[in-house]
């Protein structure tokens, strides 16, 4: 079995963002007795940002862009050294794999990415990815290993995807705050519900919190792969999500699946707008396969440019899709209700190719 264990900010690092050997260690130590059984495991780590804080004395919450960047490198290197003298207790070597999202998405680098971590894994060395802060433009903003994680887990053809944090699971409320919270055991679709429920991130140090992972969950079962998120902390949880146990929340695999490009545009591109399309329209794009034309749309919200990502909604303002626009929310506009016939070059508003399906 292929699994692509993600380990979060908070189960790395202590409360001070000081890298956490003993908690590495204990996840290490599950991580090896799953290779030693046969299985080939990669690991998608953060808390690279945060290690470097703690070594820099920099508050993040107010640092810029190029400050995080500069932090990610100082980090990197002490969480990677950690990991690599866990690994070396077992015998078992491991392989930096820093990765960007344009490397899901462009072909030839997506199967160069491909072809490494399969030699990798071929080979008997645990890949270790993060996402490369030190040179990512908006990364820092918006990107996060949740969603790093659900695409390294399509990339590889994974049969698992393990997002461990510092939470049993997915619970119906914030168990922090509400005490009859309780945890979900089995989701099989992701609804507006569940993402309410979801919140945001779990600790300070943590960038992407339970609402991430939720998305990075969705992702996975979007492209065929079995999620769960379960805590760190949780003894034998690497072994009893690859064996079936309950051990947190497990998200079922879809039967279609999308390609890498497609989740990384419907499940990790920040929207920038909104469009609001009438029946027929929404009838058209749930049944697959056709483009946005204007005509069919009723409503545009939000400043966004030619390539953008934006949600397309139903008349009574349900998300049930997403795309990158070929027009400008400006000419958007202008092109409400228009026929193809009446718009420059009859472009539509997102070609059926850079449009997703995300119910």
């Amino acid at each position: 079995m292929i699994v692509v264990v993600k380990i979060g900010t908070s189960s790395v690092t202590d409360d001070a963002g000081v890298v956490d050997t003993a908690a590495i260690g204990r996840v290490v130590d599950q991580i090896a007795m799953a290779h030693e059984a046969g299985h080939r495991l990669l690991l998608v780590t953060s808390g690279a940002i945060t290690a470097g804080e703690a070594v820099l004395g920099i508050d993040r919450t107010s640092a810029d862009a190029a400050t995080l960047q500069a932090l990610s490198t100082v980090g990197q290197h002490r969480l990677m050294a950690t990991y690599e003298d866990t690994f070396s207790r077992h015998d078992i070597h491991v392989g930096q794999v820093l990765v960007a999202p344009s490397d899901f998405f462009d072909r030839s680098r997506y199967l160069l990415a491909r072809r490494v971590l399969e030699r990798l894994l071929e080979i008997g060395v645990v890949p270790i990815v993060n996402e490369n802060d030190a040179v990512a433009d908006d990364a820092i903003g918006f990107g996060d290993n949740d969603r790093i994680a659900a695409l390294v887990a399509h990339l590889v053809k994974a049969d698992k995807l393990l997002l461990l944090t510092d939470m049993e699971g997915l619970f119906t409320a914030d168990p922090r705050l509400d005490e009859e919270a309780s945890l979900i055991a089995e989701i099989v679709e992701v609804n507006a519900e569940l993402e309410a429920a979801a919140g945001a991130a779990g600790s300070i140090q943590s960038r992407g919190g339970m609402a991430s992972k939720l998305s990075a969950a969705k992702m996975a079962a979007h492209s065929g792969v079995e999620a769960v998120i379960a805590s760190s902390a949780r003894q034998g949880v690497v072994m009893g999500a690859i064996t079936g146990e309950d051990v947190g929340t497990v998200f079922r695999a879809r039967q279609s699946k999308l390609s890498a490009r497609k989740l990384w545009i419907g499940f990790a591109v920040p929207s920038k707008g909104c469009i609001k399309v009438d029946a027929g329209a929404s009838k058209a794009l749930l049944k697959g396969g056709a483009s946005l034309l204007a005509v069919g749309a009723t409503e545009v919200t939000g400043d966004f440019a030619a390539g953008d990502a934006v949600d397309v909604v139903t008349p009574d303002g349900e998300v049930f899709a997403k795309g990158l626009t070929s027009m400008s929310s400006t000419q958007a506009r202008e092109s409400i209700g228009k026929h193809s016939s009446e718009i420059p070059d009859s472009i539509p508003l997102i070609h059926r190719d850079q449009i997703v399906l995300t119910v």
